[in-house]
C-alpha cells in the first residue's frame, strides 16, 4: 500500500526541496526558480534547475528530475521507503503505521545486517588457522594488526559453505544470502553456497558506516585476482568508493585516487587518511561527482604501469569535468603507492609526502609524458612535440590556463607566441566546430525520438507521441480540465503505449482528487520518473491556451483514425471508402 496522501503532501511540505538540496548543489536564484551545477552529472554551465512553486526539480543536462523524495533517493542512493523516512526523520515526523508495503526496506536491512555479520566472520577467520595464508600475506604487505582491524580485513576459507552456514545458524535465509550477493544459488536450484573463497576480505563500507559489499583477493593464481560484490539493493560498483567513510573525515579537500585496495590501505597506514579506490572499475561520472561531494582536488595515484597510465587519461576528463582540479602523482622507478612506500622502510611515509607535493597538474602530466614520446634533440621532435602540446593546451577550457602554459613552452623552445596561440585558436575552432556537430546530432536524436532509452516507441508514432506528450502536461498543469480532456479524446485513442499509461494514471488520481504527482517516486520507476518531469519541463516555457489544447486533441485523433499499411491492404473496397470518409471527417 502507498503511504497516505495527506502524510506525503505534509512531509513534502517540511522538507523544502531548495533546503534538502542545498548541502549537494551550490543554489543561485534564476526568477523564481533556483539553478546550480547538476550533482548527478559532471557540467561546466548550470542545467539543473529547482522550481519552487512546484517543489520539483529537472536537470537539462542529464534528464534527471523529481520531486524532494526522488531527489534523496538519487542522491543518498536509497530506496523510496527509506528515502521517506530519511525525510520524516529530518522533519521531525512519525511514520504512518501498516500503511506501506516496506519489503524492499527490509530486505536492505536484512542485508545490511547479513553484510555485517559477514564481515565479522571474516575478520575471526582471518586470525584462526584457517586464515593463516591470508594473515600471512597481509602481515606480508607490512599491514599491522591495528590497520588490519582499523579495516575490518578478513578472510575466507575454502570451505565453501563456511559463511552461508554460520549465517543461516543466525536466522538469515538463502534468499537474503543471495540478494546480498553473499551466496550463490546452485545450478539445481536446491541449496546455495559462499560466493567467496580462499581469498583476503575488503568491506566497502558506506558513509553511514554499513558494510554494503566486499572485495577479495584470492590466494592462488585462478582469475579473477580480485572478486567484488556484484550489484545489490544497496550496492552499486559504479557509485560507490573504497574507504570513502575514511577519507570523509581527513580534514582535507584533496582526495587521493588511488587503483585497489591495498595501496589506499598502505597509503592510510603511512599518515594519509584521504585515500579513496574504484571498486574494480574504471572512475565513472558517479564516482566523480560522489569524490565532488568531499574535495576540491584530486590527486590521481594510479599505478606507473601501461594499464595504470591509460586509466589515469581516462579519469583526467572525467574529474575535470566534475569540476575538480586534478594533480597526477608520478611515483619514481615505476612503483605503485604501496611498493614504493615499503620500499622506503621507516622513511616511506616521508618520501611518500615528498612525492606528493612534487606532483604536477593533470596538464604538465600530459605535457611531461609527450615529452617522453618525442625525441626533442631533432628539429621534427621538436615541431612534433609542440603540435601535439598545443592540442593539449587547446583542451584547457580557462584562457589565463592556456596562456600560462603557452608563455613557458614558448620562452623554452624559442617559438613566437603568437603563431603557438594561432595554433591554438585553430584547434580551439576544430574542438569548437566538433562539439557543435555533435550538439546539432544530439538535437536531431532527440526531436526524431531515436535517442529516447525511455520511450522507445516515440520514434514510430512522432507525432501523435508529440501531442500526447504535450496533451499529459497540459493535464498535470490544469487538473480542472480533466473531465473537458476527457469528452473529447480516450486513452485508447493514444498511440503510444507510454504514454498512454501516464495519461490514464494521471486521469485517475485527478478523478479520485489526488494531486497527480504527490505519488511519482513511489508508482513509476526512477527512469519513467524522469521522463514525466522531462516532458511537464519541456512544456513549462509553451503558452497552454484553449487553442493549444485543441490542437493536441486534434492530432490525436487524427493518429488515432489511421489505419497501418498492412490493415489497409487486408480491407474492401466498401471499408476503405467507409475509412477514407472517417478520416475527413476527423479532419474537420
Amino acid at each position: 500500500m502507498a503511504f497516505p496522501e495527506g502524510f506525503l503532501q505534509e512531509l513534502k511540505m517540511r522538507n523544502s526541496l531548495t533546503e534538502v538540496a542545498a548541502p549537494y548543489v551550490n543554489l543561485k536564484r534564476r526568477g523564481r526558480n533556483m539553478v546550480g551545477l547538476c550533482p548527478f552529472h559532471g557540467e561546466k554551465t548550470p542545467s539543473f534547475n529547482i522550481y519552487t512553486e512546484s517543489e520539483s526539480f529537472y536537470c537539462f543536462g542529464c534528464g534527471a528530475g523529481g520531486d524532494v523524495i526522488s531527489f534523496i533517493m538519487r542522491i543518498e542512493n536509497l530506496d523510496y521507503i527509506d528515502a521517506v523516512k530519511y525525510l520524516a526523520q529530518r522533519a521531525g515526523m512519525e511514520m504512518p503505521e501498516n500503511s506501506y508495503d516496506d519489503s524492499m526496506s527490509k530486505l536492505r536491512k536484512r542485508i545490511f545486517e547479513a553484510n555485517r555479520e559477514a564481515a565479522r566472520f571474516y575478520y575471526k577467520s582471518l586470525y584462526l588457522p584457517v586464515g593463516r595464508e591470508g594473515l600471512d600475506y597481509l602481515h606480508g604487505r607490512a599491514l599491522t594488526d591495528r590497520t588490519i582491524r582499523h579495516f575490518g580485513l578478513g578472510f575466507a576459507d575454502d570451505d565453501w559453505t563456511s559463511l552461508t552456514t554460520h549465517l543461516k545458524s543466525l536466522g538469515f535465509s538463502e534468499h537474503e544470502l543471495v540478494a546480498a550477493n553473499l551466496a550463490v544459488q546452485r545450478r539445481s536450484g536446491n541449496g546455495v553456497y559462499d560466493r567467496f573463497t580462499n581469498r583476503v576480505m575488503f568491506p566497502i563500507i558506506d558513509l553511514r558506516g554499513n558494510v554494503i559489499a566486499f572485495g577479495g583477493r584470492i590466494m592462488t593464481d585462478q582469475k579473477p585476482k580480485y572478486l567484488n560484490t556484484s550489484d545489490t539493493p544497496v550496492f552499486k560498483k559504479s557509485e560507490n568508493l573504497f574507504s570513502l567513510n575514511n577519507a570523509k573525515n581527513a580534514g582535507s579537500r584533496t582526495l587521493m585516487l588511488c587503483e585497489g585496495y591495498m595501496d589506499v590501505i598502505a597509503v592510510n597506514q603511512a599518515g594519509f587518511q584521504n585515500a579513496v579506490a574504484t571498486l574494480g572499475t574504471a572512475l565513472t561520472t558517479e564516482q566523480a561527482m560522489l569524490i565532488k561531494r568531499y574535495a576540491d582536488e584530486v590527486i590521481i595515484c594510479y599505478d606507473a604501469d601501461e594499464a595504470g597510465q591509460k586509466a589515469t587519461a581516462r579519469a583526467i576528463p572525467i574529474l575535470r569535468n566534475a569540476g575538480l582540479l586534478v594533480r597526477v602523482l608520478t611515483i619514481p622507478n615505476g612503483k605503485d603507492p604501496d611498493e614504493f612506500i615499503r620500499s622506503q622502510g621507516a622513511d616511506g611515509p616521508a618520501a611518500f609526502k615528498a612525492v606528493i607535493e612534487k606532483s604536477g597538474n593533470d596538464v604538465e602530466y600530459r605535457l611531461q609524458k609527450l615529452r617522453a614520446e618525442h625525441n626533442l634533440e631533432t628539429t621534427d621532435g621538436r615541431v612534433t612535440y609542440l603540435e601535439a602540446a598545443a592540442r593539449v593546451i587547446a583542451s584547457v577550457h580557462s584562457p589565463i590556463e592556456q596562456d600560462v602554459y603557452t608563455s613557458k613552452l614558448c620562452k623554452e623552445f624559442g617559438v613566437d607566441k603568437n603563431s603557438f596561440k594561432a595554433q591554438v585558436a585553430k584547434l580551439n575552432k576544430r574542438m569548437s566546430r566538433e562539439e557543435y556537430r555533435r550538439q546539432q546530432q544530439k538535437i536531431r536524436n532527440d526531436l526524431s525520438g531515436r535517442a529516447d532509452k525511455v520511450d522507445k516507441d516515440k520514434a514510430k508514432a512522432l507525432r501523435s507521441t508529440t501531442a500526447e506528450e504535450a496533451l499529459t502536461a497540459y493535464l498535470i498543469k490544469n487538473p480542472d480540465a480533466e473531465k473537458a480532456i476527457s469528452r473529447e479524446v480516450s486513452p485508447e485513442q493514444f498511440q503510444n503505449p507510454l504514454m498512454r499509461r501516464f495519461f490514464e494514471y494521471f486521469t485517475a488520481r485527478i478523478r479520485d482528487g489526488k494531486d497527480p504527482l504527490n505519488n511519482i517516486s513511489a508508482d513509476f520507476s526512477s527512469e519513467e520518473s524522469n521522463k514525466i518531469f522531462q516532458i511537464i519541463h519541456k512544456h513549462s516555457g509553451v503558452a497552454q491556451t484553449k487553442q493549444s489544447l485543441e490542437e493536441y486533441i486534434k492530432v490525436i485523433r487524427e493518429e488515432s483514425a489511421k489505419l497501418k499499411p498492412a490493415d489497409i491492404g487486408g480491407m474492401s473496397g466498401d471499408d476503405l471508402n467507409a475509412y477514407l470518409e472517417k478520416v475527413r471527417n476527423t479532419k474537420k
